[in-house]
């Protein structure tokens, strides 16, 4: 995910910039692929983009240990059960003749500043396990294409990797979004008095389908490529019998 927070121009700007590095790597792999004559430029492409994702994310992993280790603040992302009210001016007339409706929204993308080590390896870990969800479908697309590059489209590593990868969709999607609201949860008890009306008394853990259905979504593509295993055989075999009546 590309996110960049600030004013809009500038903002607007490093996603652009960062479009342009991506779009510029790829323009290079299909131009080195037509210069040489290449078939497989779109595998080419694909493998390139898939490695730079990975080794991006083993980056920000290690990032996330050594923050985990040397700064005293802990970055928290899950929901949390406390509720914070808009400002008041927000809940009245505007200017433009309209009105809003007073509301309140949750916390769940905030700061705790002098946080202890156990807060910060828990946010550390959910960050890692969350990462980890994300990247593994350019780590199954880098060895699919890998494969398919080397002529081993249909083989028992290419099932394997997409039964493996349905696995750690599952596990990795579940994991990481109970663990962000867990920590979300015990950084706010951290800082706030337990009298006080923000002290989050309950746990609010949320599990979204997305795992369940990338997880079914790639067992259901492991079948398929083991079926297309099977018929590879089936053809293989028949040639080799035409073969030798021939």
């Amino acid at each position: 995910m590309i996110n960049f927070m600030g004013e809009f121009w500038p903002s607007l700007g490093n996603i652009g910039i960062t479009l342009a590095v991506l779009s510029a790597v790829v323009g290079f792999v299909v131009w080195r692929g037509r210069r040489r004559g290449s078939k497989t430029i779109a595998l080419d492409a694909a493998l390139t983009v898939s490695g730079l994702w990975v080794m991006s994310s083993l980056a920000g992993a290690v990032i996330i240990v050594l923050k985990a280790f040397t700064v005293d603040w802990a970055e928290l992302h899950g929901t949390t059960s406390v509720w914070f009210p808009w400002p008041t001016d927000l809940c009245s007339a505007l200017a433009m003749g309209g009105t809003t409706t007073c509301q309140s929204e949750n916390l769940s993308d905030f700061t705790v500043e002098g946080a202890s080590l156990g807060l910060r390896l828990l946010a550390g870990s959910a960050q890692l396990f969350s990462m980890a969800f994300s990247t593994t479908p350019a780590m199954m697309l880098a060895v699919i294409c890998f494969q398919t590059l080397r002529g081993r489209t249909f083989s028992r590593t290419v099932t394997r990797v997409l039964t493996g990868g349905a696995i750690a969709v599952l596990a990795l999607g579940i994991v990481s979004e109970l663990l962000g609201g867990v920590a979300a949860t015990l950084g706010l008890r951290e800082v706030v008095d337990q009298s006080s009306q923000w002290y989050p008394m309950v746990f609010q853990l949320t599990v979204t389908p997305l795992p369940f259905v990338g997880a079914l979504g790639l067992a259901a593509l492991a079948a398929v490529f083991r079926q297309g295993m099977r018929l590879q055989s089936e053809n293989e075999l028949l040639q080799r019998e035409t073969e030798g009546l021939v």
